[in-house]
């Protein structure tokens, strides 16, 4: 059970499970070191219904991230949307507003398409970064595609079945890898505790011009960085994104 505390605005991360999280930590080492009267902390919810109790559970909060698998379902709770991340279709920030006869309201963002772009934007060289692969199809994937094609890149998205638009893991061939030569992934596979599970693509068919992006940032290097490492690419893990994200979604929360 969380209590309020004393503490003059609260703050926190709604998914299921949340044991990979470094927000918690993040956050209050920043309260801490700048002296903001505020607490974060972790709501592990099972299910998405439960946040109407969280919310009246906890009258001081401010506002809270949103993370896998809710970042799509939380729609249904919110009361407007910012425009891009209505564009996206996923929401990872929400903001807690305070009316004048006491109720609230909730409004939705998206901080992971401004941290994934400025993350992987240094590292893109033109002509030869020119198409990347998605691999998964949730709340991150549509974040990370809109940041990609606001970069320039036309992607594709890769799931284990086959739906308009999106192809299969069996459809990734080295001949696609060959073209397409920006590889993210969406994906909880080779999320901590289960390291030794990576998205099953050829690796072999990876080389130096290659970039294998993990948002995945639990362990620092995961098994498809590993692999993809092996065969020359060039590989990032999600922490820098993770940071950049929640410098975005502190600056809605602060306004």
């Amino acid at each position: 059970m969380i209590g309020n505390g004393n503490y003059e605005r609260l703050f926190g991360l709604i998914g299921f499970p949340l044991g990979h999280s470094f927000s918690q930590n993040f956050f209050n080492q920043k309260f801490e070191s700048e002296k903001i009267n505020a607490r974060y902390v972790n709501f592990e919810i099972k299910t998405i219904d439960r946040v109407p109790e969280m919310l009246a559970a906890h009258q001081n909060l401010a506002g809270f991230n949103v993370t896998i698998p809710y970042k799509e379902q939380i729609f249904k709770y919110l009361d407007a949307i910012d425009p891009e991340a209505k564009a996206i279709g996923a929401v990872n920030v929400v903001k807690v507003f305070r009316q004048p006869d006491g109720s609230r309201s909730l409004k939705g963002y998206n901080s992971d398409c401004v941290g994934f772009g400025d993350s992987i934007k240094p590292m893109l060289k033109p002509v030869v970064h020119a198409k990347a692969l998605i691999l998964g199809t949730g709340g991150a994937s549509k974040a990370v595609e809109f940041a990609l094609r606001k970069l320039g890149l036309d992607t594709l998205k890769v799931s284990r079945t086959a739906k308009k638009g999106v192809i299969t893991y069996g459809d990734v061939t080295p001949t696609l890898l060959d073209e397409y030569k920006v590889i993210v992934n969406t994906t909880p596979l080779g999320m901590y505790p289960h390291v030794d599970e990576c998205p099953d693509i050829p690796y072999e068919a990876l080389g130096e011009d290659h970039i294998c992006y993990d948002l995945l940032y639990n362990p620092d290097v995961t098994l498809f960085m590993r692999r993809a490492a092996a065969h020359g690419a060039t590989v990032k893990n999600g922490l820098e994104m993770l940071l950049l994200q929640a410098f975005v979604s502190w600056n809605i929360w602060k306004k």
